[in-house]
């Protein structure tokens, strides 16, 4: 009966020729790592032999490899018509009496009397889920299968997956000969995952490669949603380290909207056994699985990683009936685990336009050209080398034309979804989730897609100029000082961290409020009493959380958490908010708390704010959600940077109001830095100092201020220079004040991102570090290494 069949208990990671990848890391799991608490359903696998056995007794083995040697792939149409001709000849193909007797045999053993029980028929092959290959999608899975007859025609459905068009083509490009592949059908117990929640999840970004987090996807409903990418998912992002040390470790949660899932049928023949359906606008707005679950998960992910020695792609699915989690397949991560550390590639926008239609960016890179809207996979002949590939769903079927695009860009799909791992293993940018880009767009339409600029991809109007960078940072010259970045966009910290760097020398919290909350503090706090408009929007931006308030905290949260995560160890100087009243006007709720003041940029802002009785109860939120980092999470190379402190008084009164709110200077190695950015901060620093561990410096706001230029101002925009000698005499003397105390001085300003001279005289002045945009850290850093050697 081996020959034909093996249960999965019986199998290992050496039996890939046997049962193919898929089957043969089921069978891994099961044997070598149940007793650590990772559960995957039992079931069985149809052999190699019985596949290829299969083909001979039937006298298809010649038949179709002569189909497939006079194929050309290329020719979509031709493709199209070879594959439908080889299934069919497959699926009227009768099973060897055989292998029928050994699917009987143990099909009647997985039931053990539960006549009722619905299984899972699952494509496996034998060139499956290799390091080098991840064949993504390019066979088929049937769920839902009940009844001895059902599983058998499943079985030859899966037999004629190996066939499809995109697997076809698949191979051809990865260089695998049609004939050195079979294919196995695992028999699978199902999941009850149509009454709970399913999905995928990497141990690995997906995005940078930065293996420091799991990446969990999750909808309601059976998986296949997710995978097919017909669902914007939720997602979530898992701190491995902090994990592992018991602590809480959510990084980031991205609400999907979910909008349908996939559930059972009364029918459970393949073909019929599932149907889509719309799901509830209040299930919508929550987070399909609970924090609870989301650790589970990675405890999971995290067991199944160490075994492989090696990033991993997980499908999941909780069980309605029990609550309990199962891994249903694990495969080895193929793309960003092979790509080379050593040799950066960065694309950057050097224009920006109207933007058409946005969504989340899969990769880093920017294409442009013509839009081609396709409605169905008939029309993929449509597509030419160059074309942006716009659809509703792109899927795997797609990949024989993928590969011409220049981008693709589609209305429904997350980040684990089959479209794009197949995307990123082409190396082609795709924005997905757009919801409605094929409305927005129209065919011959000239657009650039462009996913170098965070979580977000962007569709702009027009061929718009890029540029592409590549640096070996193998070895990085030597540096008297350290380079650190301004990182404020908690989207980029995985992709900045790669960059040689000693940390983040500033961390904006505004720019996290802005992106990731966009609601002014107040109006969360005083929610109940909200205006009716304003209270609505409000209530569909804080989704998924228990309270307006706890948005707030836990949304500063993972902003902060995921900088934290990115660099730890290195420090990471978190400067507290600094808005502008105008700018927290802008806010949602902003305009009902916010003076009206004829100079915003010298009025209530920094320290003034945080002590004021108006402000303080939003600060405290700040304050909460940075003791939560350090103290809960573990996360103690934060620092915090105070902003805007004018007098002395001032910061008396910020250090012991942090205090107050459990931030005590050196408690837990907390360190708290002071924003050197005006006149009165360099002329009396060492007064300062005596507050603070150190001074990082402001280069804009001491400019402005010193030299009495409206940074904002056009029209005196060219006398603005940090260069300027009075500028050097209060930078010289707040730089030895910290000298002197022996205390930390760095700068974060424009200044050195813009004019490496300036960098050069601040590393000839003894500073402690300079703090860049990412996207100069290497041209500077490289001009200041030649003029240090000369």
């Amino acid at each position: 009966m081996e020959d034909y069949i093996v249960s999965f208990e019986h199998l290992g990671i050496d039996d890939v020729d046997r049962v193919g990848g898929k089957n043969a890391s089921l069978g891994e799991m099961i044997s070598n790592l149940s007793s650590m608490g990772v559960s995957v359903p039992g079931g069985f696998a149809t052999t190699s032999h019985a596949f290829r056995e299969f083909l001979t007794l039937n006298n298809l083995t010649e038949k179709i490899n002569t189909a497939l040697t006079q194929l050309d792939v290329e020719d979509v149409n031709a493709l199209a018509k070879t594959g439908a001709d080889i299934r069919r000849w497959v699926l009227e193909a009768p099973l060897p009496e055989k292998l029928n007797d050994a699917i009987k045999q143990a099909y009647a053993d997985l039931l053990d009397g539960n006549e009722s029980m619905a299984v899972a028929v699952r494509s496996s092959a034998t060139a499956e889920d290799l390091p080098d290959a991840s064949f993504a999608g390019q066979q088929e899975t049937f769920l839902n299968i009940v009844g001895l007859d059902n599983v058998k025609v499943a079985v030859k459905e899966v037999f004629a997956s190996l066939f499809n068009d995109r697997a076809i083509s698949y191979r051809v490009h990865h260089g695998f000969d049609h004939a050195e592949v079979a294919l196995s059908a695992g028999i699978q117990k199902m999941v009850r995952s149509e009454t709970a929640s399913s999905g995928v999840m990497f141990t690995l970004d997906t995005e940078s490669g930065f293996n420091g987090v799991v990446f969990i996807t999750s909808s309601y409903g059976l998986g296949e949603t997710v995978v097919q990418g017909a669902v914007n998912p939720d997602e979530f992002y898992v701190h491995k380290k902090t994990f592992e040390a018991g602590r809480p470790a959510i990084l980031r949660r991205n609400l999907g909207s979910k909008a349908i899932k996939m559930i059972y049928t009364d029918q459970a023949n393949a073909g019929n056994s599932v149907e889509t359906i719309k799901v509830d606008t209040e299930q919508r707005c929550l987070f399909s699985i609970t924090d609870e679950e989301v650790s589970e998960l990675t405890r999971q992910a995290i067991i199944i990683e160490k075994h492989y020695k090696r990033p991993m792609d997980i499908e999941w699915a909780k069980d309605g009936d029990d609550g309990k989690i199962y891994i249903v397949q694990a495969r080895p991560e193929t793309v960003k685990s092979r790509s080379s550390g050593s040799v950066l590639e960065r694309y950057l926008m050097k224009e920006t336009g109207k933007v058409l239609v946005e969504g989340r960016s899969i990769g880093h890179k920017i294409g442009s050209g013509p839009v081609k809207v396709i409605n169905s996979v008939k029309e993929m002949d449509k597509v030419n080398e160059g074309d942006i590939l716009v659809a509703d769903m792109t899927d795997p079927d797609w990949e024989p034309v993928m590969k011409r695009a220049s981008a693709i860009i589609t209305d429904r799909g997350g980040r684990t979804c089959h479209a794009a791992i197949i995307a990123r293993e082409l190396g082609v940018p795709a924005v997905v989730g757009c919801g409605n880009g094929t409305e927005k767009l129209v065919d011959g339409q000239n657009v650039t897609v462009s996913c170098a600029e965070g979580d977000t991809g962007f569709i702009y109007e027009g061929l718009l100029d890029f540029e592409l960078q590549e640096n070996n940072i193998d070895s990085m010259p030597a540096l008297p000082f350290n380079i650190m970045m301004n990182v404020g966009n908690p989207d980029r910290a995985f992709d900045f961290q790669s960059l040689p760097n000693a940390g983040v020398g500033l961390a904006r919290l505004e720019f996290i409020i802005n992106r990731m909350i966009g609601v002014h503090p107040k109006a969360l706090l005083n929610f109940d009493s909200l205006p009716r408009e304003t209270k609505q929007i409000v209530e569909k931006r804080i989704s998924g959380y228990a309270s307006p308030v706890d948005f707030y905290v836990e949304k500063l949260v993972e902003g902060i958490s995921t900088l934290a995560a990115a660099f730890t160890p290195k420090r990471v100087i978190v400067r507290l908010s600094d808005f502008k009243s105008n700018e927290y006007a802008n806010l949602i709720g902003g305009t009902i708390y916010e003076p009206d003041e004829e100079n915003p940029m010298l009025g209530f802002r920094g320290a003034s704010r945080y002590i004021s009785e108006t402000f303080r109860d939003c600060f405290e939120l700040e304050c909460r959600a940075m003791k939560k980092v350090r103290d809960e999470m573990g996360f103690t190379n934060v620092e915090i940077m105070v902003p805007f402190v004018r007098t002395v008084g001032e910061a008396k009164q910020v250090v012991e109001l942090l205090e107050e709110n459990g931030l005590k200077r050196g408690e837990n190695g907390l360190k708290v830095i002071m924003m050197c950015e005006l006149p009165a901060n360099a002329l009396l620093a060492e007064q300062f100092l005596e507050y603070f561990d150190g001074f990082s410096i402001g280069s804009n706001d001491l400019t402005q201020l010193t030299l009495g230029i409206d940074r904002d101002s056009g029209i005196i925009a060219h006398l603005f220079d940090e260069r300027n000698e009075a500028i050097r005499v209060l930078l010289s003397n707040a730089i030895s004040a910290c000298k002197k105390a022996g205390k930390y001085v760095g700068i974060c300003g424009q200044g050195p991102s813009d004019h490496p001279d300036f960098a050069k005289w601040l590393m000839e002045q003894g500073i402690d570090s300079v703090s860049l945009n990412p996207d100069s850290v290497l041209d500077t850093w490289f001009f200041l290494a030649d003029t240090n050697v000369k």
